[in-house]
Formats: C-alpha cells, sequence, structure tokens
C-alpha cells in the first residue's frame, strides 16, 4: 500500500504562506530529539553514530520521518516529499541486524536515500508527477535504485518534482506538479526550488533524507542544487542507467547525486555508476569506474589551471563570483578568463531534439508500465490533460508536449541533423574553453538566485545559467554553494570534459573545504535582505 505524504491534488493556493510559515527557531525548537539529530548531518557523521550506537538504521529513518512530518507537511510545509517508502523501517532493521552481523560494509550502508518521483522504485508508485501515472505501480527497480539497494541504501521514499520532469509547458512553474503541489524553497517559501529535481533540492536542504536523486536533461540537476544551496552533479551522460527512468530525452537524460557536501554527492553517485545492458550508452560505465571515483588525498588547486568563464550578471552575484575567485586563487589556482565561443543555432537544435526524442521515447516507456496505466503514447497525456483540465492544468498549459506530438519523432528526417549539430557545437565549445586556458575545469556562476513562484506568469529566470553547453555535450558539471546573495543561495560550476567526473569532484572538495560557504536553510516567509536587483524581486 502506498503511503503518501502529500495528498493527490495539493493545491498551491491552499493556505498562504505568511498563515503557517515558521522560523527555523520554531521550527526546529518543535523537532523530536531524534529529528534534531539527523539535521544537517553528514554521511561520515552519520555513519559514526551507527557505528557507536548513537543511532541505529532505524532511529535514522524515524528522525527523518519526523522531519518530514513537522517541516514537509506541517511547519514549512515545503511539499518536496510525494510518497513515503512503506518498508523503509522494515528495510533499516535489516540494516542493523547486518551492522550487528558484522556485515554491514559501505559509505551508504544503513543510510536513508530519496529518489525523485520520475525514477521506479518497487514499492511506490513512479508519477513524474502526473496524474496520468498515478498508477504507475511496476513493482521494479531502476537499476540505479538497484545498486544502491546493493550497496545497502535504504530507500526512504520519493520526491516531488516539475510535472513531466518540466517539459509540458514553455510558461511552467518549476517545482509544481498535480500530484505534489508546489515545492517551496528553504531559503524562501515564496521563491521557486527550481527544477525539474525541485523536490530533492529541497528536501535534502532541509535535511529530510541523508541525500537524494535527481535527474537532468538541461538543469535539472544543477539548478535546484544551486537554488537550494547544495551539491549538484550531472555526471558524464552515461555514468548512470536511465532505465526505468520516465524519459525526455536519450539524448541528454542523465540522473545524478544531490547533496549537502560534495563527499556526501560522491558517496552516492559512487553507488549509481554501472553498466546496464539495457542502456547503451553506460556501455563504458563499468571500465570507467576508476575514472569516476575521486582521489581525495589529489583534492587540491595549488598549481591547477582553471579556465573562468564570465557571463553577464547583475552586480550582487557578480560581487560574489569574484570574492570565490579569490578563494580559489588563494589555494593556488592559476585563473584564465575565456569568453564562450558561438554557438549559434544550438538552443533551437537542442530543443527540437527534446522534442523529437520526447515523443518516442516516452511512448517507448509507456508501452512498458502496467495495465493500471491508462495512456501509451505522448498524444495520451495530452487528451487526458485536457479531459483533467481543473487538475492538470491549473497553472499551465502543455505548448511544449503539444509541440513534440507535431514532429515525426526520431523517424523525423529532421532528427538526426539537429542531434548532430547541437552536439558539436556544445563538445567544441567546452572542448575550445578547456584547451585554450589547458584547464582542468571551467568555472563560472551556475544560475542567478530563486525567483518568485508565479501561477500567473510562470518561470521568471534570471541571471546566468551554465547548464547547456555540459548537458547537451553529455559532459560533466558540478555545482558547489558559493555562499547566499541577498539572503538567496547561489552555486560555483565545475565544468569538464566527459570522464572527467573524479576530477571535477576533487577540485570542488578543495574549494568547499577552503570557502566554507553553504549556509544552512532558515525557511523564512520571503527574503528580507534587499530586493529588486539580480532578479531578487
Amino acid at each position: 500500500m502506498r503511503v503518501s505524504i502529500v495528498a493527490a491534488a495539493l493545491s498551491l493556493a491552499a493556505m498562504p504562506i505568511a498563515a503557517h510559515a515558521q522560523s527555523a527557531d520554531i521550527v526546529l525548537k518543535e523537532l523530536p530529539p531524534t529529528a534534531l539529530k539527523v539535521g544537517e548531518k553528514s554521511i561520515e557523521e552519520l555513519q559514526a553514530m551507527l557505528a557507536t550506537g548513537e543511532l541505529t538504521s532505524e532511529q535514522l529513518v524515524q528522525g527523518y520521518l519526523e522531519r518530514i512530518r513537522m517541516m514537509d507537511r506541517a511547519g514549512p510545509s515545503l511539499r518536496s516529499v510525494i510518497a513515503i517508502n512503506p518498508k523503509a523501517l522494515e528495510q533499516a532493521k535489516k540494516a542493523d541486524r547486518d551492522r550487528r552481523l558484522r556485515i554491514a560494509r559501505g559509505p551508504l550502508f544503513g543510510i536513508p536515500v530519496l529518489i525523485k518521483d520520475n525514477i521506479e522504485t518497487a514499492e511506490n508508485a513512479t508519477t513524474a508527477g502526473s496524474l496520468a501515472l498515478k498508477d504507475n505501480v511496476t513493482g521494479r527497480d531502476a537499476p540505479l535504485v538497484a545498486r544502491l539497494r546493493a550497496a545497502g541504501a535504504i530507500i526512504l521514499g520519493k520526491t516531488n518534482l516539475s510535472e513531466w520532469a518540466n517539459i509540458r509547458d514553455n510558461d511552467s512553474m518549476s517545482g509544481w506538479s498535480a500530484v505534489g503541489g508546489l515545492v517551496r524553497n528553504p531559503y524562501a517559501l515564496d521563491r521557486t526550488a527550481c527544477g525539474s529535481s525541485s523536490g530533492t533540492g529541497s528536501a535534502i536542504a532541509a535535511s529530510l533524507g541523508a541525500v537524494g536523486v535527481g535527474t537532468e536533461t538541461d538543469g535539472s540537476v544543477v539548478c535546484p542544487s544551486s537554488i537550494n544551496g547544495l551539491v549538484g552533479l550531472k555526471p558524464t551522460l552515461g555514468a548512470i542507467s536511465r532505465t526505468h527512468v520516465v524519459p525526455i530525452s536519450h539524448s541528454q537524460d542523465t540522473p545524478g547525486p544531490m547533496a549537502r557536501s560534495v563527499k556526501d554527492a560522491a558517496a552516492l553517485f559512487s553507488g549509481m555508476i554501472g553498466t546496464d545492458p539495457a542502456d547503451a550508452a553506460t556501455k563504458e560505465a563499468d571500465a570507467k569506474r576508476e575514472a569516476l571515483t575521486p582521489d581525495w588525498t589529489k583534492a587540491s588547486l595549488k598549481g591547477v589551471k582553471l579556465a573562468v568563464l564570465r557571463p553577464q550578471m547583475g552586480a550582487a552575484l557578480a560581487a560574489q563570483f569574484d570574492a570565490q575567485l579569490a578563494v580559489l586563487k588563494a589555494q593556488g589556482a592559476e585563473l584564465i578568463p575565456v569568453e564562450r565561443p558561438a554557438t549559434e543555432g544550438l538552443g533551437e537544435a537542442e530543443f527540437n531534439v527534446l522534442l523529437m526524442e520526447l515523443k518516442s521515447d516516452l511512448a517507448a516507456y509507456l508501452a512498458t508500465t502496467p495495465d493500471s496505466v491508462k495512456i501509451r503514447t505522448l498524444a495520451d497525456a495530452i487528451a487526458f490533460n485536457k479531459a483533467n483540465a481543473d487538475t492538470e492544468l491549473r497553472y499551465f498549459a502543455q505548448s511544449t508536449f503539444e509541440a513534440a506530438e507535431a514532429t515525426g519523432g526520431t523517424a523525423d528526417p529532421k532528427y538526426a541533423e539537429a542531434r548532430a549539430k547541437s552536439l558539436k557545437l556544445a563538445s567544441e565549445a567546452v572542448d575550445a574553453m578547456l584547451a585554450k586556458a589547458g584547464a582542468a575545469a571551467i568555472v563560472t556562476p551556475s544560475y542567478g538566485m530563486a525567483w518568485l513562484s508565479d501561477p500567473v506568469y510562470g518561470d521568471q529566470f534570471n541571471g546566468p545559467s551554465a547548464s547547456q553547453l555540459p548537458a547537451v555535450s553529455g559532459y560533466p558539471h558540478l555545482t558547489v554553494p558559493m555562499g547566499l546573495v541577498k539572503g538567496l543561495p547561489a552555486g560555483l560550476s565545475f565544468i569538464g570534459a566527459k570522464w572527467t567526473d573524479a576530477r571535477l569532484l576533487e577540485l570542488g572538495y578543495a574549494y568547499e573545504q577552503a570557502s566554507k560557504a553553504r549556509v544552512a536553510p532558515t525557511y523564512p516567509a520571503t527574503v528580507t535582505q534587499g530586493g529588486g536587483l539580480d532578479g531578487v524581486r
């Protein structure tokens, strides 16, 4: 039986923020002792507590469940968790038994993990936020989930997301789904948690789980990580299987880890890496495991060349970026300015690829779902939304779905040309910047800061975005917190060549330890530090 944390169709307007928003002091004061113990704890700290018996895995799961109950459903009402795994406590008890028998091993053993609700887990429905998939209980684990279980991780539950991973409409409101309602940002409840891995971003920032899995097509791991003050890795495409993940694009989709620290993200990433015979893109993953595993003894910036890409941005974000460049330089990095090469036509080519792959890839996925799922094609999903417009189309339409349906899918004669063009432009742009600087990585601001959640006008993106080139090329992209700008988190991106994920993690860790920039959330109703500039309005 599925245990739901949020109602099937929470309304954005169900309760004004001011009526239930609480300060961090009030929220934390009301949390039970176990729930307080797990807050802001790293995997390493949790493992130490488990090893000494200060906590059991059962108590650890209970602590996160208490936080979810008091902070996700009540308190700040983050709406970041869609469903709890009904077997989570049972799995925790087994982990405790195994630990007593001294067969516990690995950093993830006995650690609760949250999974984005477009990734299949055996115990829960996988909805992608859509009521059309509310009965999509497949009874199977995505291979990445199976790998996490094999590493000893406890699947705590499923996180909310931008419905259909934010591909339904050009004017969508990130973080909203018909199943889960609107995810709120723990740093300012009236601000976006970005998308599409909105729930994972908000939940992990609020310590509703130890770590969480998101997915990205273009920005859906790095944006919610940056905007929720997290570390997020969009890995090299092919490092992690996409089988049994509700798709948009086989050319760009990839799961990725989201965490409060670089080492936690690396531990979760390591647990998901692997070749999957059903996903041809992963054929090199097993052989590349060493290249994907960081060596923390090499986590130094001394003598490392970094290409600095400075996009157009507001004064406050620019000042924060400059301060972080100073941190990198103080650690011995050589900073070499670069400019983004011309990529005319990249946006159009990428969008066309996404439209055509969405039509074909979604149909292929839906064909594998149980009879309880009544849609089998994108056209069926469009029809379902129209028939259920009062819930599905309440805040925005489905223009992107309709544009995708109008294509010929991957059989369209324009498809191969569009993919070849987008891949060439994106790959050559990253390669050129790295080569010009002789750099190990490109550093640049990840995104602007969180904008207001707006059901009328949808997303109001502001400031820079670093996601497109690594997303289209399939190259790795790591974002690490670089502190608060006017009370809202911002992220510093490290972008590298294919299969250099481990090096990015090493560099990101060195920066993280030098900067100590991450600030825990305090759950205010809104930002109180200024406004109007840099999209903070």
